[in-house]
C-alpha cells in the first residue's frame, strides 16, 4: 500500500508545467477595423479561416482597444494600465501641433520605458517561453531599420525572441527584402505575414515540451497596401459598401490565410487544445481604405469607429464553441487574463484591466450588471492623430450601454445609447444632464488617479 502510495507520489510530482498551463497565443492586427471580417458582416471580404476560429470559440462584440491609435494599445496589451497612466497616448513619434488656434498636445512619453513590468516578464515566473514576432512600436529608432535600444526592445523586456520588432509604424515593404533590422530577408518576394507565421510556428516546434506565450502582432493591414497578386487580381471589382480599397481587401484575406496555415500547424502539432488563442487588432479602420460603417468615424477618433475593434477568443473546453459575448473588454483587460490563466497573482503596480477569465468560462452573466467587477471603461486621447481632424478628448464606455464623450477644447459633452444608436448620430446629453453629469464626474476622477497628461492651452509654445 505505502508502495503505491509513493508511486503515485512520485507521478504527481512529475507532471510538468506543460500539464497545468495553457500556451497563450496573443494575435493583434494592425488597423483592422470592427466591421472588416466576414463574421463580423463584411460581404466584400473573405475571411474563412477567422470565421471558422469564431465558430470554434467565443466572438466579443464589444471590444475596445485602449487608444484609436496603435502604440498606446500596445503599450497597454503588455503592462495591463492605461495610456493615460503610461503618458504614452499616442503613436509614436505622434506630436502633431495644429497651425490654428486650437489646443496644444498633452506631453508624450516617447517609449515604453524599462520601469514597468511587462506581461512577458511576468510570465517568466511560471516557466513560460516568449516570442515576440511583428509590430513593436513603442521605442524611438537608434539605428538603421528601425532598430531601437537593446532594453527597450521585446528581448529587453521580457520576450525570448524577437522577430521584426522594431520603431516602424507601417513595414517599408511587406514583400522581401524587408529593409527591417530585426528580420533578415527571405527569398526576393516572400511576403511578411507569410514569414511571421512561418517563424511562429518553427518558434512553437521548439518550446512545445513546456508552455509558452506567443505575441504575434501583424503589420498587416498597415500602409503600403500591398497584396499578393492573385489576390489584388480576385479584388480588383470588390470596391464598395464594406471596401474602400481593394488593395485592403486583398490584405485581409492574406492575412486570413497566414492564419489558417497557424491553425493547422497548431493541429498538426497537438497544442491547439492546449492553447488560448486570441484575435484582435490595436485600433479601428484607416478610413482612407476601410468602411467602418455603422460605426462612426474611424481610427484617431473617439468615436466607436477609432476604438471598438474585433475580438475572438478560442479556448478549447473551456469556451464555448460559437457564443458572444456583449460585455465590453478593452486592451488593459489581456495583461490580468494572462497572469490568471498561467497561475500568477497580480503585482504591487496598478492594473487598468481585469481578466476576462469569468466572460471566457461563462461563470457571471453578461448582461444587467453582472459581467466583470467594473462599470466602466475609460479612454484619453489628448493628442492630435496624423490627419489632425480629431478633438482632443476623453471617453467613458458603461457596461449599461451609454457612452460619454468629453469635448477638451471647450469641455462640451456628448452622450449616446450604444445599443439604441451604435453609430452615435444622436447626442443624448441634453435630455439626460444627470446622466451626463454623473459620467463626467467618474471619467474626472479617473483622469486624476492616473495623473493623466492633459492638452495645453493655445497660447503655450510648441514643446517636443
Amino acid at each position: 500500500m505505502h508502495r503505491w502510495i509513493f508511486v503515485f507520489l512520485i507521478m504527481a510530482g512529475s507532471v510538468s508545467a506543460k500539464d497545468t498551463k495553457p500556451n497563450i497565443l496573443f494575435i493583434m492586427a494592425d488597423d483592422l477595423g470592427w466591421m472588416d471580417l466576414a463574421v463580423q458582416g463584411n460581404k466584400l471580404v473573405d475571411t474563412p479561416h477567422l470565421d471558422r476560429l469564431a465558430k470554434q470559440g467565443m466572438r466579443f462584440t464589444s471590444a475596445y482597444a485602449a487608444a484609436p491609435v496603435c502604440s498606446p494599445t500596445r503599450c497597454a496589451v503588455l503592462t495591463g494600465q492605461a495610456p493615460a497612466r503610461i503618458g504614452l497616448t499616442t503613436h509614436l513619434p505622434g506630436m502633431f501641433f495644429p497651425k490654428d488656434n486650437r489646443p496644444q498636445p498633452a506631453k508624450l512619453t516617447g517609449q515604453l520605458g524599462t520601469e514597468y513590468v511587462t506581461i512577458a516578464e511576468r510570465l517568466k515566473e511560471a516557466g513560460y517561453a516568449n516570442a515576440f514576432l511583428g509590430k513593436w512600436h513603442i521605442a524611438p529608432s537608434v539605428a538603421r531599420g528601425g532598430r531601437v535600444a537593446p532594453e527597450l526592445s521585446p528581448t529587453g523586456q521580457g520576450f525570448d525572441v524577437n522577430i521584426g520588432g522594431t520603431s516602424y509604424g507601417g513595414p517599408p515593404s511587406f514583400f522581401s527584402p524587408y529593409r527591417n533590422a530585426e528580420l533578415p530577408d527571405g527569398p526576393k518576394g516572400e511576403y511578411l505575414p507569410d514569414r511571421l507565421v512561418d517563424e511562429t510556428i518553427k518558434f512553437i516546434r521548439a518550446k512545445k515540451d513546456q508552455p509558452w506565450m506567443t505575441h504575434l502582432w501583424f503589420y498587416t493591414v498597415h500602409w503600403p497596401m500591398q497584396a499578393p497578386e492573385a489576390l489584388l487580381k480576385k479584388y480588383a471589382n470588390r470596391k464598395g459598401p464594406g471596401l474602400n480599397d481593394t488593395r485592403y481587401g486583398a490584405m485581409i484575406e492574406a492575412m486570413d490565410a497566414s492564419i489558417g496555415r497557424l491553425l493547422k500547424a497548431l493541429d498538426e502539432m497537438g497544442e491547439a487544445k492546449d492553447t488560448l488563442l486570441i484575435f484582435t487588432s490595436d485600433n479601428g479602420g484607416f478610413a482612407g481604405v476601410s468602411d467602418c460603417r455603422p460605426l462612426r468615424e474611424s481610427k484617431g477618433h473617439l468615436y466607436e469607429g477609432g476604438i471598438r475593434v474585433p475580438m475572438i477568443v478560442r479556448w478549447p473546453g473551456k469556451v464555448e464553441a460559437g457564443s458572444t459575448c456583449p460585455w465590453p473588454v478593452v486592451s488593459m483587460d489581456f495583461f490580468p487574463t494572462f497572469l490568471e490563466v498561467a497561475g500568477l497573482k497580480p503585482g504591487k503596480g496598478p492594473l487598468d484591466g481585469e481578466s476576462i477569465v469569468p466572460l471566457l468560462k461563462q461563470q457571471t452573466r453578461f448582461t444587467g450588471g453582472g459581467g466583470l467587477k467594473r462599470d466602466e471603461i475609460f479612454f484619453h486621447f489628448p493628442n492630435y492623430a496624423w490627419h489632425m481632424g480629431n478633438r482632443l478628448g476623453g471617453a467613458v464606455v458603461a457596461s449599461n450601454g451609454w457612452k460619454l464623450i468629453r469635448n477638451y477644447d471647450d469641455n462640451s459633452l456628448e452622450l449616446y445609447n450604444l445599443r439604441e444608436d451604435l453609430s452615435e448620430k444622436k447626442n443624448r446629453a441634453k435630455e439626460k444632464p444627470q446622466l451626463a453629469k454623473s459620467l463626467n464626474a467618474k471619467l474626472a476622477a479617473w483622469l486624476k488617479e492616473t495623473k493623466a497628461p492633459m492638452p495645453r492651452p493655445p497660447k503655450l509654445a510648441r514643446e517636443n
